[in-house]
């Protein structure tokens, strides 16, 4: 979510959106400006706060929280993920109670919520002055001008992970392009029929990193405007060439991401590689433990032969709640688990961090893993995360955007549709619900 893309915030708050409603009218907390001294008194006096998130790295934050500040307690509760949460927290909202004080909120979903009101501004707080310290990508997600609605917990840059023991058994090279990625699916398949590049059964996180990657930008706001082009953007185009050839020539894995299926896949090497998130070591380790040693890291290959460029995936923010009850608390938690000590407890964990020093840092980039015959992929994801072209928007109703992705394009994976005609239909969907919420839609 760039600035672009959260820049209509103050002007939209009268659409109605799914998962998003307008707060209170007291919006003078957003102005308020909050002391280091006043935070530290909070600190000092003590009190309890609530944290929605699911990440699991948090759970040694907040035992080290707590135990700084003996103070404090901190109750972490899992509400679900993505979605799940965010209906739970919409109808905490809406309900005027059991709203947290904090929040995990995925990038995508955050201009949603900070349309809605929902979020308190955190520059009042200090938070303005973080600039420097994130990578562009996430920073630019959870800012509007002066206004920062989050802080970045974590980012997401893509790379290639690939079974190398599957590839040379094959003499298949690493694929540097996406021409030479889907010439890798043919001889993989003609060689075995049973393994497949990767799994795809349509998802709308990874269509648009694809295209975002691609250099695409289908979604654009712009006060109350906002435009959709999901036919003729030159992402999209790019994107559809490629993929329908690897879904008419059935050389995708009809699998779901997260099942036992496709953790079967990933450990068996009938599922050879995956384009995602720099997140996604930690779930290779705890889910694919068969194959260690036989999958490495790559960059993600290339619209352009010879150039350089990557994309996002995945990644999630820590929002102070408007409607929470203690907000200094709330804030300082927050700062801690993304500014302060917390973030090396989480990269011990396996976080992948959006702190530029750590994503500098010779500890960081010398870092061995195991998993990966003892590669330093931590050198390929930081690459990575200085790759992600500026330009990209995410609607202001993406939440739901996504929620209905599959209704559509996820047609085009089992059925005759086309994955151009598929995601005609998603734009169609997209414009009448934003028309509908009362925004100018493709006007």
């Amino acid at each position: 979510m760039t600035r672009r893309a959260m820049r209509g915030v103050g002007l939209l708050c009268a659409a109605a959106l799914s998962l998003t409603a307008c707060g209170s009218s007291d919006d003078a907390g957003s102005e308020k400006t909050v002391s280091g001294g006043d935070v530290r008194a909070a600190l000092k006096k003590g009190g309890s706060i609530t944290v929605w998130a699911w990440e699991p790295t948090l759970k040694q934050v907040v035992t080290d929280f707590e135990k700084e500040y003996p103070k404090v307690k901190v109750k972490l509760v899992n509400a679900g993920t993505g979605n799940d949460q965010y209906t739970a927290l919409q109808n905490a909202v809406q309900a005027g109670s059991g709203v947290p004080d904090v929040a995990q909120v995925e990038y995508y979903a955050l201009g949603q919520f900070a349309l809605g009101k929902s979020l308190q501004d955190l520059s009042g707080y200090g938070a303005s002055d973080f600039k420097r310290d994130y990578s562009p990508g996430p920073w630019n997600s959870v800012t509007v001008d002066d206004a920062v609605y989050a802080l970045p917990m974590d980012s997401g840059p893509m790379a290639l992970f690939f079974n190398k023991k599957v590839l040379d058994k094959h003499k298949i090279a690493t694929p540097t392009t996406w021409d030479e990625y889907l010439d890798a699916a043919r001889k993989l398949h003609a060689a075995d029929p049973k393994a497949y590049i990767t799994n795809d059964t349509g998802d709308a996180g990874f269509t648009t990193s694809m295209i975002w990657q691609a250099g695409g930008t289908p979604f654009k706001t712009s006060d109350t405007s906002v435009t959709v082009d999901l036919t003729a953007d030159k992402g999209v185009t790019a994107f559809t060439e490629v993929w329908q050839k690897l879904i008419d020539e059935k050389l995708l894995a009809p699998i779901s991401s997260w099942s036992d299926e496709w953790y079967k896949g990933l450990a068996d090497g009938t599922i050879a590689t995956l384009a995602t998130g720099a997140w996604m070591p930690a779930n290779f380790v705890s889910g694919v433990e068969g194959a260690s040693g036989d999958w490495r890291a790559a960059a993600l290959p290339q619209w352009e032969k010879g150039a350089e460029v990557s994309s996002e995936n995945g990644g999630s923010s820590l929002a102070v709640m408007k409607a929470g009850k203690n907000k200094d608390l709330a804030y300082a938690f927050n700062e801690y688990a993304n500014h302060s000590d917390g973030v090396q407890t989480r990269i011990k964990a396996g976080a992948f961090p959006a702190t530029t020093a750590d994503l500098t840092s010779a500890s960081f980039l010398d870092t061995a893993f195991p998993y990966f015959g003892g590669q330093k992929a931590n050198e390929i994801f930081a690459r990575s995360a200085s790759q992600v072209p500026d330009g990209w928007s995410y609607l202001p109703y993406q939440v739901y955007a996504n929620s209905i992705f599959n209704d559509s394009v996820g047609k085009a994976y089992v059925s005759d549709t086309t994955l151009a005609d598929g995601l005609k239909a998603w734009q169609k969907a997209a414009v009448d619900y934003g028309t509908d919420q009362g925004f100018d839609v493709n006007k």
